[in-house]
């Protein structure tokens, strides 16, 4: 991956926006494709859907979700104290004594998650799991007047956290899930040749983390006949996971091509002929029902969608430590091209 992209990805994943507060991280995304695409729109849920060019062919989707998981305050007390309600899928013990942002109207404030000490705690406390209703942020106010002159009830709040490369070609961050999937729908639209037979669309959805909302009034606008829905994946290549219980996903091995009733037949068979013809390299992995992506509601938009998925391997989702191997995300994106550019109108996707 060549310094810009890797300099556009560590913006996309620095970049703020929890389900319903994504525009910051919508404004990186458009800026990426402007002067690229015919066109670069945002709807009224916030999702920004590009076109590459019209060109009457069959009309082609390519999704990934631009949110992140994160909080927003729901209570002050008289302390100063700031309690959080969830937004997407935490793990309370992951929260603990970690530094956040609080975003508010007049800026962006720093806080800490903080947590009764182990030393204040009797022996029966030190066994228990955290709950979310006994952690709070201190910004360091020393009264609910003092806290309530900045931050507002519904603020969201983001965990601080920054985007490293590591040995290996890897890298960490806060929220891969999922910029790594509107790299790849961005990148795909700079890279894929402008003659190619498809009328190309790239969404980037908001709020998939509470329930693939953007993501299903994108689909319905553009109305495609095919889409791939880009997603991270769990890795399993890490100490103490069962694949059994899983899949023998690594990272460094590739773009994972998912397979299941999710998941249209010809699609899934176009991708890997695609990937085998390029030298791409790829996994493949199995999912018996929907698989909790926007590739679920894509699917199942107006009369229904030929929808492929493509997985993009991640270690310690849902974490401000997620790690990925950047030679995955370039993978992938030389995956999408090449199956952009093989579509053509005399394809029927019909699984007969």
């Amino acid at each position: 991956m060549d310094k810009d992209a890797v300099s556009y990805l560590k913006t996309l994943v620095e970049t703020h926006g929890s389900a319903g507060f994504e525009e910051q991280v919508q404004a990186v995304f458009r800026e990426r494709l402007e002067g690229v695409c015919e066109s670069v729109e945002t709807d009224v849920l916030g999702s920004v859907i590009a076109c590459l060019k019209k060109n009457d062919g069959p009309r082609v989707l390519l999704d990934g979700h631009s949110d992140e998981i994160g909080f927003l305050v729901r209570y002050i007390d008289d302390k100063g104290f700031l309690y959080l309600a969830t937004s997407g899928g935490w793990d309370e013990e992951v929260m603990v004594s970690q530094r956040v942002y609080v975003h508010t109207a007049k800026g962006r404030l720093p806080g800490v998650l903080g947590k009764k000490a182990i030393h204040l705690m009797d022996p029966e406390e030190r066994k228990k799991k955290s709950q979310i209703h006994k952690l709070w942020v201190d910004i360091g106010a020393t009264s609910a007047e003092e806290a309530k002159e900045l931050v507002e009830i519904g603020d969201f709040v983001t965990m601080n956290a920054y985007f490293e490369e590591m040995v290996g070609g890897r890298a960490a961050a806060k929220s891969f899930d999922n910029r790594a999937g509107i790299f790849c729908v961005s990148e795909t639209l700079r890279r894929v040749k402008k003659d190619i037979k498809a009328e190309l669309y790239g969404v980037s959805a908001v709020q998939e983390e509470i329930g693939l909302r953007g993501a299903k009034t994108a689909a319905f606008a553009v109305n495609p006949q095919v889409a791939v829905a880009l997603d991270v994946t769990h890795a399993f290549d890490i100490p103490d996971v069962d694949k059994r219980k899983g899949a023998d996903i690594c990272l460094g091995k590739g773009p994972v091509i998912v397979r299941g009733p999710n998941i249209n037949r010809k699609v899934f068979r176009r991708l890997v002929e695609v990937a085998k013809a390029n030298e791409i390299p790829y996994q493949i992995a199995a999912s018996g029902g929907g698989t909790g992506t926007d590739a679920n509601v894509i699917q199942l938009s107006r009369e229904g969608v030929a929808t492929g998925l493509i997985g993009l391997p991640l270690r310690y989702m849902h974490n401000p430590c997620e790690m990925l191997q950047l030679d995955d995300l370039e993978n992938s994106v030389k995956l999408l091209v090449a199956f952009v550019e093989s579509i053509t109108p005399e394809d029927d996707w019909r699984p007969v």
